[in-house]
């Protein structure tokens, strides 16, 4: 059995670039498999498939029709089905399960994944975290991605990491930028202590 970790978030927060960069950190040192989640095409997956130097039978797209949060939540057959057969074939260490673009409404079934991280970007707004919502309450790891936008788009990082702090209390966040690798090994260390 593998970790299953999910990954969740608005859309454009940089979720499948998340998993590129996490996958290029990882590869040589655990077995991973992917599992995306797009409601009419398997965009994400081919993206992964041509970018990423992993077997793109690894890689598995699924079109869920409907709701994102339906598919990470409520029904959760379709992923279950994908993650299940990733197992059987490869038994990786790690699977991730990207989401659809959704909402600060979104949460993971725990059935279908053992731990996930919610991603929004600073580009989206500095009250973000004020706005609260289930997958940024709740999440196993907050993601605040892009923090090199911030000057651009006018957000005083301080003051989010503290509306941060205010409404996760106690559950871990990490700032981080694609463009910066010492960022992105917060989330691989979160990653490594879970296994």
């Amino acid at each position: 059995m593998s970790l299953k970790i999910g990954i969740a978030g608005p859309v454009g927060s940089g979720k499948t670039s998340l998993i590129e960069s996490l996958t290029n950190m990882l590869k040589d040192k655990y077995s991973l498999a992917i599992v995306t989640n797009d409601i009419y095409t398997t965009e994400d997956a081919n993206y992964l498939k041509k970018t990423l130097d992993l077997d793109e039978n690894r890689i598995t797209g699924v079109e869920t029709g409907g709701c994102p949060h339906t598919a990470i939540r409520d029904d959760i057959s379709m992923n279950q089905k994908a993650v299940v057969e990733l197992e059987e074939k490869f038994s990786p260490d790690i699977t991730f399960v990207e989401s659809g673009g959704d909402n600060l409404s979104a949460t993971f079934s725990y059935e279908l994944i053992d731990y996930y991280m919610y991603v929004i970007d600073v580009a989206q707004g500095a009250d973000i975290p004020r706005k609260k919502g289930a997958g940024l309450l709740f999440s196993d790891l907050l993601v605040v991605n892009k923090t090199d936008l911030a000057p651009y788009v006018g957000v005083d990082l301080v003051s989010m990491k503290s509306d941060v702090e205010n409404n996760r209390k106690n559950k871990p966040s990490v700032f981080i930028s694609n463009k910066d690798e010492k960022s992105l090994n917060q989330v691989v260390s979160w990653i490594e202590a879970l296994l």
